[in-house]
């Protein structure tokens, strides 16, 4: 018996509800409870069918879990479907970390907050250093594609690059530099150099076009036009984001401070539901109820888009070899972005400015949080709370 479309929006709604509520782990977590519910328990889609929208994914911008949550929606109940799907996924997230940035600008400086936050913080390193070496060894898989990562961490790193271009950057170029040999049997010590003309004239094209704004005059519409700007780019999953916001916000436009940034991604990391739920936490703190709207419609807004566009064309693009070396060249760009991020959060996080110079405190909570990471593949949350319990004891009974 068919369902008609309303029972389908009411069970589309009841499942990403309860998964935008439960959903700690990250993108490989929410993704396998989805399996789990769509697939297994009820049957709204063959495996083979849910692993192509797996792939599919990966080709265009966007956190991957969410992404999946509207293919789902749009297959099962069709427009209405990929609406609802998205948006109850995403909520949860949302809402919980609109409440954390309320109770933050309130009491995110007050002594008693600020030893969890310290505890806080290297657990935070750690998750992104885990997530960096699991996403590292399966995007680096050639020569060709660690030379891709070496060039785009030297333009942002070195050159001090807008991540959004380094990145676009080292998609087509790389792409072009992957696939050029292969088709016109051009010698591989020519490509590089027709990779690297062509990158240094990019170089000097886009530096032209990084503007920078005071942080005292920030609108709304800046705001959403950073955030849409980033969800319209943003391959490699929510880590990469933690780049851009170092990159533009912190270091280019300086809306967000250091501390700002690291407090917010811990946040991230303690709440269910997609990590770009970060943009909630950070456009509450610069701008608001107002701030927080525009930023989590701005980074989500694409990907609904995006996966109108692309759920017809799966097959096609499944089976091209153009996209297929793009997405080899723009996630190992991706990776690179990470990379660099985790390096000056390092830094920011585990140098101090008086002798010694490193807190050895931050730099135990930091390693032992990447070894259980690493291998036990613990759920990030309770990383975060067991360092923040740390960091409590530590400076509370002065032991730092």
């Amino acid at each position: 018996m068919n369902k008609t479309v309303p029972s389908r929006l009411g069970e589309i709604a009841k499942v990403f509800l309860k998964l935008g509520i439960i959903g700690f782990g990250g993108p490989a977590a929410h993704v396998s409870m989805m399996e789990d519910e769509v697939v297994k328990r009820r049957n709204w889609l063959t495996s083979e069918h849910f692993l192509d929208l797996v792939g599919a994914t990966n080709l265009i911008p966007g956190p991957n879990s969410t992404e999946m949550a509207i293919h789902v929606g749009y297959i099962y109940a069709g427009w209405l479907g990929l609406i609802v799907a998205g948006i109850c996924f995403i909520l949860p997230a949302v809402l919980i970390t609109a409440g954390f940035a309320w109770v933050y600008v309130l009491y995110g400086s007050v002594p008693q907050v600020m030893p969890l936050l310290y505890g806080i913080k290297p657990a935070v390193l750690a998750i992104i250093f885990n997530a960096l070496w699991r996403l590292g060894k399966k995007a680096v898989k050639t020569r060709k594609l660690l030379i891709i990562a070496l060039g785009v961490a030297a333009l942002v790193l070195l050159l001090k690059f807008n991540e959004t271009i380094a990145l676009l950057i080292g998609g087509f170029l790389g792409m072009l530099w992957l696939l050029i040999p292969d088709k016109y049997n051009i010698p591989e010590d020519k490509a590089n150099l027709l990779v690297g003309s062509m990158t240094i004239g990019a170089m000097l094209k886009a530096t032209a076009s990084v503007t920078t704004v005071s942080a005292t005059n920030i609108s709304l519409w800046q705001l959403g036009w950073f955030f849409l700007k980033v969800g319209s780019v943003l391959f490699g999953g929510g880590y990469v984001l933690i780049a851009f916001l170092q990159g533009e916000l912190v270091d280019q436009l300086h809306w967000l401070t250091q501390q700002q940034l690291l407090d917010a991604i811990a946040i991230g990391q303690f709440t269910p539901g997609p990590l770009l739920s970060t943009s909630t936490f950070i456009g509450y703190i610069i701008a608001g109820v107002p701030g927080a709207i525009v930023a989590t419609v701005g980074i989500f807004l694409p990907s609904f888009f995006f996966v109108a566009a692309l759920n017809p064309l799966i097959p096609h693009l499944r089976a091209s070899k153009w996209t297929s070396a793009f997405l080899d060249a723009v996630n190992v760009s991706a990776i690179a972005l990470m990379a660099v991020v985790t390096l000056q959060l390092g830094f920011a996080t585990l140098i101090i400015s008086k002798p010694p110079f490193v807190d050895f405190l931050a730099v135990a909570i930091a390693l032992i949080s990447a070894g259980v990471a690493i291998r036990y593949n613990i759920n990030a949350a309770w990383l975060v709370l067991g360092a923040a319990i740390i960091g409590w004891i530590a400076i509370t009974f002065g032991l730092h």
